[in-house]
């Protein structure tokens, strides 16, 4: 029988081995097995090669995670922000999100500070060039940036991980048969909550977060069109 699209054995790589072919392995594991079998071992064994050849064109996991992130950005196109600047903020906020949450298999590394200057650099710019133009200084801009950055990779984060630990889930979850308990004159609201809070909690609120977020960052301080610090 054929191999699937003649993937094993060592005459599959006919391109000499690069970056680029690296990345078309990456990729191919990835949309076949799904992000968490892909590992510089399991890629090694994809181009027929050992592992300290891969080593001599990529670094480590985190180098490839970053060009499999650059891949995949290459050619997108960018929507156009709104006028507004307080409604350009939040639209670059949430674009911040939905560009992230391409990547899954960026989890281990979503915190990294290299990660938005390959995914998102330009989703930076507008960011800070809006939040400017609403009235803060470029330095509180970074701040209100960072704040931004730190809501939306925490959402990403516990998004991700919860999924994965619900879909390997037997039994109620630790806090379910905790919550079961509790005692209500202890913890009143708590018990109040506990039968609905699943539901509650797997609400898409993101939006609304992003824009108390903002009302806070920004406070009473008006847009000042064309005006840069």
């Amino acid at each position: 029988m054929k191999p699937r699209n003649g993937r094993r054995g060592g005459a599959r790589r006919a391109a000499p081995l690069s970056q680029e072919t690296i990345v078309a392995a990456a990729l191919r594991i990835l949309d076949d097995e799904g992000p968490r079998q892909l590992s510089m071992r399991r890629l090694a064994k994809e181009l027929s090669i050992t592992p300290m050849a891969l080593y001599h064109h990529v670094r480590d996991k985190h180098e490839l995670l970053l060009l499999l992130v650059a891949s995949r950005s290459r050619g997108a196109v960018r929507p156009v922000l709104p006028d507004d600047p307080r409604e350009r903020l939040l639209a670059a906020a949430e674009l911040l999100h939905d560009v992230l949450a391409q990547y899954p298999f960026l989890r281990e590394i979503l915190a990294s500070p290299d990660l938005l200057a390959v995914a998102a650099l330009w989703v930076m710019e507008a960011l800070l060039d809006a939040a400017v133009e609403c009235g803060l200084t470029l330095e509180e801009a970074a701040q209100a940036h960072q704040a931004i950055w730190h809501y939306t990779v925490g959402v990403l984060l516990i998004r991700t991980t919860s999924r994965r630990h619900h879909a390997e889930l037997t039994r109620p979850t630790q806090r379910e048969q905790v919550f079961a308990t509790l005692s209500p004159d202890a913890f009143p609201r708590v018990t109040s909550l506990a039968d609905r809070w699943p539901a509650l909690t797997a609400r898409d609120t993101h939006r609304r977060a992003l824009e108390d977020i903002v009302e806070g960052l920004l406070g009473g301080r008006r847009p000042h069109p064309g005006e840069h610090a």
